[in-house]
This record gives structure tokens, C-alpha cells and sequence, in this order.
């Protein structure tokens, strides 16, 4: 693609914009929740770190090796393309992983390092930890990396990288050419939609969470762990739905649909689990 148009100012102030709440949203809640509740720090940075080991460390380069082996410049596999094949099972499978990594990293968390926090908060601690990690890396770090590619495009470096990677490697220059076209139509209301959609997320990682803390802290209540991996893959197999165009769905139909899940997963824990765990009410 020869001649890019220059990216709107509009576009690079939405961007800058996207970042400061982003970055400073999840710091702020951490904070508030901290004081207010006088709790530890270090399970709030546990939960991060079991989403940046378990999502991104463990869970992405096998899902990719497995269903997506073009993302790491590896050949396709029969299973790859038996997979692509069949969208509705591709779907499961990227709900799947997720489901099953982070759970299970949330699971380990609480059975290991957080063994002995046996007081409620610790489990809503984690969530804002995980959550918030998610918020920082999806959508404050990839607004950057867009940021910085709207300014290499309004200076001329984009069309010369562009050009140096379609001699070498091809498939990184078609990559780079879908990022101007997600430029070009980055609006205000696709921020809003980003933006609305972390805030449910962080409640669906929160309510999660809850669920794990009690499959760990009462044996007879281990079965909400696979409920929570049941619920994650849910949420996540409808996403990828309609990604890969399985069924059609608006931004905002989608927001809708994460909205209601998201909230729905943190209310009923929270008042079932939380709100009544008068033991773990007084251990803080």
C-alpha cells in the first residue's frame, strides 16, 4: 500500500487520552481499595503477576503454537487447519484456553502464595490485580504501540518500514497495513466501547476470583473452580464468535453481552459468597 494518508489529530488526541485512564484507572483503584480496606499490596501484585505467567507467559505461545502457528512464523498444522475449518470449534478452543490458564493460575495462587489470607477481601485483591494488569497490557500498552505507529505515519518512517518488510517478510507488512486501517477508523465511540468493555472485564476477574478463593478456602465448594473456568470460556467463545464472524454482532451488542456476563459474575459471588462469609468478615 503506496501513499498513506496522514492520521487525524482528532485520532492521536484519543489515543493519548485512552492511555492516561487506562494507566491511571487501575492504579487508582488499587489504591483506593488498598486504603480502604487496609490490605496487602503484594496479593494485589499477585494477582497481576498470575495473569501476566499464566495468559501471557504459559497460555498465549501455546494457543498460538497450537491453533495459530502463522502468529509465530511456524507452519500450519493439520490441527490448524482442521481448526480454521471449523470456526465453532476454533471458537471454543480460544474461549478454552484462557478459561482453563487463568483459573488454574488463580487456583495455584490461592492454594500456594495467598494460602494463608484467608480474609474475603483477599479474593476481590486478586481480581483487581488481575483485572487491572489487563487493563495496563490490552488496552493502555496497545494504545501506545498505536500511538507511536500514527506518529511514524504522519512523519513517512511507517511507508519506509512497510516497504523494507514486504521484501523479507510479507505477512509482518500485511500486519502493519491492517494497524493504519485501524487508525483511519479509530473514533471516539470505538474508545468508549474499548474503554466500557475493560471496566466489565475487571468485574468478570474480579467475581472470578471469588469464585477460586472459595473453591480453595472450603473443600466443599471445590466445584466453583470448574464453574469458573466454564464461565470464563463462555465469555470468551462468544467473543471469539464473533470475531471470526460465526454469528454477527455490533461493537455494541457485544459490550452488551459482556456487560450483562461480566456483571452477572461479579454480583452473584459477591452476594452469595462474600457478602455472607461473616468469618472471613472478621479475619480482616
Amino acid at each position: 500500500m503506496d501513499g498513506y494518508q496522514q492520521i487525524p489529530q482528532q485520532t492521536i488526541v484519543l489515543l493519548i487520552v485512552t492511555i492516561v485512564i487506562a494507566f491511571l484507572a487501575p492504579f487508582a483503584l488499587a489504591i483506593v481499595w488498598k486504603v480502604k480496606k487496609k490490605e496487602k499490596i503484594t496479593t494485589i501484585l499477585i494477582g497481576a503477576a498470575v495473569f501476566l505467567v499464566f495468559a501471557l507467559i504459559l497460555e498465549k505461545p501455546v494457543q498460538n503454537a497450537l491453533l495459530f502457528p502463522e502468529a509465530m512464523m511456524l507452519p500450519s498444522t493439520k490441527l490448524s487447519l482442521f481448526m480454521a475449518s471449523h470456526p465453532v470449534l476454533l471458537s471454543l478452543a480460544a474461549g478454552l484456553f484462557p478459561g482453563v490458564f487463568e483459573e488454574t493460575g488463580r487456583f495455584i495462587a490461592f492454594k500456594t502464595g495467598l494460602k494463608k489470607r484467608t480474609n474475603r477481601e483477599t479474593s476481590i485483591s486478586f481480581g483487581i490485580g488481575h483485572g487491572g494488569f489487563e487493563v495496563l497490557l490490552l488496552l493502555g500498552y496497545a494504545s501506545v504501540q498505536y500511538l507511536m505507529y500514527a506518529v511514524m505515519i504522519n512523519t513517512g518512517e511507517f511507508q519506509v518500514k512497510v516497504d523494507q518488510l514486504a521484501e523479507i517478510m510479507p505477512s509482518a507488512a500485511e500486519s502493519l497495513n491492517g494497524v493504519y486501517e485501524t487508525l483511519l477508523t479509530f473514533t471516539a465511540s470505538g474508545m468508549l466501547i474499548s474503554m466500557t468493555e475493560r471496566v466489565f472485564a475487571v468485574l468478570f476477574h474480579i467475581g472470578a476470583s471469588i469464585l477460586v478463593f472459595y473453591a480453595c478456602k472450603e473443600k466443599k465448594k471445590i466445584w466453583l473452580f470448574p464453574l469458573a473456568v466454564a464461565l470464563h470460556t463462555a465469555m470468551d467463545f462468544v467473543a471469539a464468535l464473533s470475531i471470526f464472524e460465526v454469528i454477527s454482532l455490533s461493537g455494541w451488542a457485544l459490550e452488551a453481552f459482556v456487560a450483562v456476563f461480566g456483571t452477572a459474575v461479579f454480583f452473584v459471588p459477591y452476594l452469595l459468597l462474600y457478602r455472607k462469609d461473616k468469618a472471613g468478615a472478621e479475619a480482616s
